[in-house]
């Protein structure tokens, strides 16, 4: 057996080695923004952000094969409620921004028992509908919200008097928020519960025929992308100020599926390359000016016919980067 692991483990080591190459772009890329700094950074930042929301969703429909049209309704309520509290009743951010994403997690509670109970395109326009209430609840409730006036002046992530307000400083935060996700989401995918999810991924009816409880595992992958979607909905507003019901609307799901497709759905690195590479896409094609849109679409294209996968999957043969 010594002899068998030592004639394998330098064939192994290449494939190990090819799949640290979607890290070391977003490695790159990162850096890249910190050095320049300005626009680059903003871009990057907001790419970052996004990670961290498809992380969560990585977790619902890649890692559990769930479908869910709906996780913008929490990172709205995480973003609109941690505005509120910080810029109306003057609370620090990390205690909001902490209440937000419990409050999340307990919508996702409430409205996901009933709605899992749904499957396929049935649960997928379910979570729709909830995506769309939570939208119109934005728009209607002005003495809160403010409507499509949006909240200002909302203040940026710190700790007592002490405030995050340079661009590579929020870069910084954000990267090492987006690195802990990654973390988090590989430590899941090895542990018991996420073997479990690819056993629900795989077929519920055989995962509940070995004894595993699809019902409790799907509500845990679902709460556990809605606390994912409100800490980015929360890291937002502290980094742009202001929030307003466009910016958890319909938009956000196209993109961020977008970005789970494109990055590589089910893999661990794949959300992240995927928010990079759909942000970072319109600005490479900004100086084709009038045909920049038909050139990102062709390019979004050519990458899910060569790629179906994902890029992360590319570097990964079984899917595990």
């Amino acid at each position: 057996m010594t002899i068998s692991s030592s004639i394998t483990s330098p064939e192994r080591r290449p494939i190990r080695l090819l799949g640290l190459l979607p890290w070391l772009f977003a490695v790159v890329v990162v850096g890249y923004a910190m050095i320049v700094g300005g626009y680059a950074a903003t871009v990057v930042s907001f790419a970052l952000i996004y990670a961290v929301f498809v992380t969560g969703l990585n977790l619902f429909m890649g890692f559990a094969a769930q479908v869910s049209f709906g996780q913008n309704a929490f990172a709205a309520i995480g973003g609109y409620l941690s505005a509120v509290l910080t810029a109306t009743h003057g609370w620090s951010p990390l205690p909001a921004m902490a209440l937000g994403i419990a409050a999340a997690v307990l919508a996702a509670a409430i409205v996901g028992f009933p709605a899992l109970r749904l499957k396929g395109h049935y649960l997928a326009m379910g979570t729709l509908a909830i995506g769309l209430i939570t939208y119109e609840i934005t728009v209607e409730w002005q003495s809160v919200t403010q409507g499509y006036m949006g909240i200002s002046g909302i203040p940026p992530f710190g700790i007592g008097s002490w405030e995050i307000t340079s661009d590579r400083g929020q870069l910084i935060l954000l990267s090492l928020v987006v690195a802990a996700c990654a973390l988090a989401a590989a430590r899941i995918r090895r542990s018991r519960f996420g073997r479990a999810l690819s056993a629900v991924a795989g077929s519920e009816e055989a995962a509940g025929a070995l004894g595993v409880d699809v019902a409790r595992y799907k509500l845990m992958a679902f709460l556990l992308s809605a606390g994912f979607a409100a800490l980015a909905g929360s890291l937002f507003v502290h980094v742009v100020g202001f929030v307003s019901p466009e910016v958890f609307g319909l938009h956000m799901v196209i993109v961020t599926f977008t970005m789970l497709y494109v990055g590589g759905i089910g893999t661990v690195s794949g959300p992240l390359v995927g928010a990079l590479i759909v942000s970072l896409l319109p600005e490479t094609f900004r100086a084709f000016k009038d045909y920049q849109d038909l050139a990102y679409g062709a390019a979004l294209i050519l990458l899910l016919i060569y790629a179906p996968r994902g890029l992360a999957s590319l570097f990964a043969p079984r899917g595990r980067s």
